[in-house]
């Protein structure tokens, strides 16, 4: 015959209120709900040692003492409630830690802070050291924040002698999702890690009416939603990336980069004189791939000339229009030699079909200035790389963007640490300074 345990309740020696132990003689302290006085539990009598402990401040936990629920597949009872404050720059900062209790697992934590929680768990003695930081499970843990803590709010049961006003030395360590605590108080030092989790989980586990706090800011902690991407779409990148550049090599490789026209002209600006011409007709051959014009002229200088260029299908009267400048500047001051502009330029046309062709071609600059002459150039299949670089950039907007919104979370977690990155400081340094 198995023989249930059964609570025993005890009246609080301060106020006569109802004390329900729950922990089975693990406990250390005993808070009582009614009057908030902080009782020795290892005492048959309730021995007093912190009386109306919480009086002048009554705080609600949103997982009430007593609640049972199955947490990482294990069946746990919330026995205890405890508000812990830091201050930093004269700003008070608090988060909640809900014990739990399971008569065969022990004791583990569930804490939060402005809707960010943690599911934690004791360390047996000290982490291993990776250089300055303390490692568990080979992972590396970097420094977040060192303050003093204080408790500020009791209730339900504890294995650990604990009162209001208590302080101890606590120094977080993160490796998002997992956070390395520690805590001193005189010689004594412990340690806990804890592992970020979603409130809704935790509103499941234990069967909590409503919804859960909404969780603010950026906590500690807490992953990037963006930081798995991160690689995987770098690769990803890096992958259509090659194809894309072993197309255009292949590309390069086998153009033909026929000279299908070339000739050479004059342009002299008169007041009034349309000077637009065609040229003779040539031929595109092969199958439809991009037309290149070459626009040159060697001798021009401190001018500018633009050209009105209509690439026209004989036969169908198709036309692809474009403009096109050739200007060259020079001279010096007081910086020395400058020069701006170019005297050649290029355009492609893409996937133009073969057939016979002619330019029309319309030139324009400044009157009554000296003849300038240039010459026309037109070149059958010649690869622009003005398609592949824009494909290039296409493929580089998302992990671009992703990569981005990762940094801007981090950057935020990191703004609210006491030990940031340097990157992190000179931004937020920049940012006050703004």
């Amino acid at each position: 015959m198995t023989t249930v345990p059964k609570l025993r309740a005890l009246d609080c020696p301060q106020c006569g209120g109802p004390i329900t132990p729950r922990t089975f003689g693990h406990a250390l302290n005993v808070v009582c709900p009614s009057c908030g006085s902080v009782l020795d539990a290892t005492d048959p009598r309730l021995q007093v040692l912190q009386a109306h402990a919480t009086k002048a401040q009554k705080l609600v936990p949103l997982i009430p003492l007593g609640t049972r629920g199955t947490w990482r597949g294990q069946p746990y009872e919330a026995v205890g409630f405890q508000q812990r404050t830091i201050t930093v720059e004269g700003v008070r900062y608090s988060w909640r830690e809900y014990l739990l209790f399971n008569p065969y697992r022990g004791f583990r934590y569930l804490t939060e802070y402005d809707g960010h929680w943690n599911d934690v768990v004791p360390l047996r003695g000290v982490p291993a050291r990776e250089g300055r930081s303390p490692a568990v499970d080979g992972q590396t843990f970097r420094q977040f924040q060192t303050a003093r803590a204080t408790t500020t709010f009791v209730l339900g049961e504890f294995p650990w002698q604990v009162r209001t006003g208590d302080e101890v030395q606590a120094t977080d360590y993160v490796a998002p999702p997992r956070i390395l605590s520690s805590e001193i108080a005189g010689d004594e030092e412990t340690w806990s890690v804890g592992d970020y989790v979603d409130g809704r989980d935790v509103w499941k586990a234990f069967k909590l009416t409503g919804r859960p706090p909404g969780a603010k800011g950026v906590y500690a902690n807490q992953p990037s939603r963006w930081g798995a991407r991160v690689g995987p779409m770098w690769a990803t990148f890096a992958l259509l990336s090659l194809l894309v550049l072993g197309e255009c090599a292949v590309r390069q490789a086998l153009a033909r980069r026929e000279t299908a026209f070339q000739g050479q002209y004059t342009f002299r600006a008169r007041p009034g004189d349309d000077s637009a011409f065609v040229t003779d007709v040539f031929e595109l051959r092969g199958r439809p791939s991009s037309v290149q014009v070459t626009t040159e002229s060697d001798r021009i200088s401190n001018d500018w000339l633009y050209l009105d260029y209509a690439l026209i299908d004989e036969a169908s009267g198709r036309a692809w229009e474009f403009g096109r400048e050739v200007s060259y500047y020079s001279g010096r001051d007081e910086d020395g030699a400058w020069t701006e502009g170019k005297r050649r330029d290029q355009v492609s046309v893409p996937a133009v079909p073969s057939g016979r062709y002619y330019l029309r071609v319309k030139p324009e600059g400044e009157a009554n200035r000296p003849p300038v002459s240039y010459d026309i150039r037109v070149r059958r299949d010649v690869p622009s790389l003005l398609l592949p670089a824009l494909a290039l950039l296409a493929l580089a907007i998302p992990p671009v963007l992703v990569t981005v919104l990762h940094l801007s979370f981090e950057q935020k977690r990191w703004m609210e640490s006491d030990n940031p990155p340097i990157t992190v400081a000179i931004a937020g340094a920049l940012t006050e300074d703004d």
